[in-house]
């Protein structure tokens, strides 16, 4: 580590719809427990308001991002991703997130690590938490991060350049295999659900099973204590099946409950992280349940409306709606992902050094 009188040079990005702090490696304790105590310090937690730390008082911004040279050839750089407790002392690596994903190429541009391309750069990602990897694509015209551009994202005003992401080698990230149970469809509590994971663990399960339509607002879930236990006996539950142990105080797996779309896309959903209700849902949460809606038997399967061939898959949710392409081989047994892709903006907020509380 190399802080500089006694603070840590950070930056803070919005990635898709996350906000994170991103960190250089060698600018972190090697050692990962006194890595996780400095990091609860700068993000200011435990404390629902982190007042006191450059978190933002909600999961969705309470993220940070490791990243560092990779050893091998296969990959350009390498990002370890870990999520901050915000009321609990806890810093987790058992997720990827795959929103803060589209601001690590162009932070590694701008700390040298990668070097730009005249017109646009490609940086070949390693992601720590699941060993898979990911390609991203974004403007650096004359050599510098351009992070203007005319792409919309539901979640996020205004526009910016856009950031493609291309991912292989993602299902079974958390649990081994793409379907963990074996199974295409389980149930649970007298629930039927998909436990799925191609980037991300989740649960699927049908809006209407748990008495609900699908299209509540997150205020009006998250106001709703009985669905909230139910869908901690669902992941309790879904966490034991998917090999994934004891998932009490665990991030994953989410859950996503899906209801026929609105707005023209493929399904419409309300997601979990793991408990409080997503404005939206995570870039590779998002995957993962479109990957699950090409599964014939799957919860959702019936439900989906499937586009014309070719055409990107609509995963509709509270804020808006985010567009995947998933190229699935289901002749393979079990199903295969041969890659998935989709886009997503970035955007340097501030760049300094950050100092940590000292106790």
């Amino acid at each position: 580590m190399s802080p500089t009188s006694n603070g840590v040079p950070c930056m803070l990005m919005r990635g898709g719809t996350s906000k994170g702090a991103y960190f250089l490696a060698e600018d972190l304790p090697d050692d990962p427990d006194e890595r996780d105590r400095l990091l609860l310090r700068i993000m200011g937690t435990p404390d629902p308001r982190q007042i006191d730390g450059i978190g933002g008082a909600h999961p969705l911004s309470s993220k940070v991002a490791v990243v560092s040279r990779s050893p091998k050839a296969d990959a350009d750089i390498r990002y370890l991703f870990l999520q901050v407790g915000v009321e609990a002392a806890t810093v987790s690596d058992q997720q990827n997130c795959g929103n803060l994903l589209a601001g690590v190429g162009p932070f590694a541009v701008e700390r040298g690590l990668v070097a730009a391309g005249d017109q646009d750069t490609r940086v070949r990602i390693r992601m720590v938490n699941s060993d898979s990897l990911a390609t991203a694509t974004f403007p650096t015209p004359g050599g510098v991060v351009d992070y203007s551009g005319d792409t919309a994202i539901s979640g996020v005003p205004g526009t910016a350049a856009a950031v493609l992401l291309d991912f292989a080698g993602t299902e079974g990230s958390a649990c081994g295999s793409l379907l963990p149970t074996g199974n295409v469809r389980d149930e649970i509590d007298g629930i039927g659900v998909t436990c799925i994971d191609n980037g991300m663990p989740v649960v699927v399960a049908a809006a209407r099973d748990l008495g609900i339509t699908g299209y509540e607002t997150p205020a009006e879930l998250a106001a709703d204590s009985r669905l909230r236990d139910r869908i901690q006996s669902l992941r309790l539950t879904a966490g034991k099946l998917m090999g994934l142990g004891d998932v009490t105080d665990a991030p994953v797996p989410k859950t996503t409950l899906v209801a026929p779309a609105r707005d023209g896309g493929l399904i419409s959903t309300r997601t979990f992280i793991p408990l409080r209700p997503h404005d939206s849902i995570g870039v590779l949460g998002a995957v993962t349940v479109a990957t699950a809606l090409l599964l014939d038997g799957a919860v959702g399967h019936g439900l989906a409306r499937f586009p014309r061939p070719g055409t990107p898959l609509g995963i509709e949710h509270a804020t808006g709606r985010l567009d995947v392409d998933i190229d699935l081989d289901t002749a393979a047994a079990p199903p295969r992902v041969r890659r998935s892709s989709l886009v997503r903006t970035a955007r340097k907020l501030f760049d300094g050094t950050v100092y940590p509380r000292t106790s």
